[in-house]
């Protein structure tokens, strides 16, 4: 293999880190091997809620040897939204790209903000982490991946910047969520808890974790500028796809190209608060400011066709490690083996002291958000559980609340089970393991926060 394919290929060679996609499919053969070791049990429920202390065994056929091979077309089918809305999300991006409107912006903000690090980077994080606080975005900022790698590159940073820029926003937004209706106020509503209620405390902690999370990124972009072989992702091509933007100025078009999709994001917003829209909505709104951007600009219609299906066919991959990820939890689910591991965590939380008890409430959540990356479905299946189990060690509900918090936001930053961070990273084109060395760090500063938050609920009651 010659040095430019090792370049274009930097998981080759012998002694390389595998491929997320390798590394997915190994995950899937370790769950269906976990599943004949484990016994199968499952809770009893009332609609999606665990009623407690209802945990039994189950007599279940075991998985049959083909099952790892059979969850992933099962585990694509799963994920068909999230995976259909990746693709038009690359086809409409291509056509945006196209009408220039996208690089003119990019060489703006270039122009005003390339010697300003700490403005875009912090501004950036803590919209994103807004956005997730307080109505659960995540999927919705696909379409920015593309756009921000192509900044942070013109930029002389890298796509680590750009991702991080958007998932470390979201992890902290989902992990010290004030009003996130998919997690916090689920999660409340199963407690017995007042909606919302407790969020001076959350708010606080969104603006320290934002402020530790723009740190760790700066630190890095610093770190890169300085030396630019640091980069974690110096060896990658970004050749296509993400050429650095000509230095153009606005015109009309270009203007009314990005107020038709700054138009397009506010009304999903505003769907979402209002008359719960996802990704179906979401689609709709971009296939309509890709056909309003493409008459603006006054592409052809056979142009704007090839223009889109080369944007969806280059996340592909995006699309299949999404499939993946999810199959793993089709293996867990099939085999009925996630209950008993949420109850063999839970049991030993009833005998800790009070801070103990929340501490070990967090490390459960955290091993849960693995089997469970959805913060919901985590809620549904946890909650019923870590409610009453605050009662007898003397915790308040709340607290058991914030312990779920952290550990299903902060974890969605790593879990490889996570098919929307998996998918980010394959836009991006950063192998996982290098994610990994990058987030690691902030996550031990993160739990550190996370822990010291738990133990002053404690004390001030909570």
């Amino acid at each position: 293999m010659n040095a430019q394919n090792r370049r274009l290929n930097p998981a080759s060679g012998p002694n390389s880190f595998p491929d997320s996609l390798v590394l997915l499919f190994a995950l899937i053969v370790v769950a269906q091997v976990a599943s004949y070791v484990l016994p199968a049990g499952e809770f009893e429920r009332n609609g999606d809620r665990v009623i407690s202390g209802t945990y039994h065994q189950v007599e279940t056929e075991p998985l049959p040897p083909y099952a790892f091979l059979t969850a992933v077309p099962a585990g694509l089918a799963a994920a068909q939204n999230i995976i259909f809305f990746v693709f038009i999300v690359g086809g409409v991006i291509a056509v945006i790209r196209a009408t220039g409107a996208v690089d003119a912006l990019i060489a703006t903000g270039i122009r005003r903000l390339g010697k300003r690090p700490v403005t875009l980077v912090g501004g950036m994080v803590l919209i994103f982490a807004l956005g997730s606080s307080t109505i659960g975005m995540a999927e919705e900022y696909l379409p920015f991946v593309a756009i921000l790698v192509s900044m942070c590159l013109a930029l002389r940073m890298d796509a680590v910047v750009a991702v991080g820029i958007i998932y470390v926003g979201v992890g902290i937004g989902y992990g010290c969520a004030a009003i996130n209706p998919f997690t916090v106020l689920i999660a409340q509503d199963i407690a017995g808890l007042t909606p919302a209620s407790g969020q001076g405390f959350r708010w606080l902690l969104l603006l320290m974790c934002s402020a530790v999370g723009v740190h760790h990124l700066l630190g890095y972009v610093r770190q890169v500028e300085s030396d630019p072989k640091s980069s974690l992702v110096h060896d990658i091509d970004y050749s296509a796809g993400f050429a650095s933007p000509k230095n153009i100025q606005f015109t009309g078009a270009h203007v009314l190209v990005l107020l038709a999709f700054g138009a397009g994001i506010l009304i999903f917003v505003s769907g979402v608060m209002g008359s719960d829209w996802y990704l179906t909505e979401l689609t709709v709104i971009l296939l309509g400011v890709g056909l309003v951007a493409a008459m603006v600009s006054r592409l052809s219609p056979n142009r704007v066709a090839t223009l889109f299906c080369r944007g969806a066919a280059e996340l592909t991959t995006t699309a299949l490690l999404i499939g993946f990820a999810r199959a793993i939890q089709i293996i867990l689910s099939d085999a009925r083996v996630i209950d008993t591991v949420i109850n063999g965590l839970a049991q030993p939380l009833e005998t800790l002291p009070s801070g103990a008890a929340a501490v070990g409430m967090l490390a459960v959540q955290t091993v849960c958000n693995f089997f469970i990356p959805s913060g919901s479905g985590q809620a549904f299946v946890t909650m019923p559980i870590m409610a009453p189990l605050a009662d007898l060690t003397s915790l308040t509900r709340q607290t058991a609340v914030l312990a779920y918090q952290f550990g299903d936001g902060f974890t969605n930053m790593i879990v490889p089970t996570n098919a929307v961070l998996m998918g980010m990273l394959a836009m991006g084109r950063i192998p996982y393991q290098r994610w990994a060395r990058f987030i690691l760090p902030l996550l031990v500063k993160l739990y550190l926060i996370a822990i010291l938050a738990l133990l002053t609920a404690v004390t001030i009651g909570y």
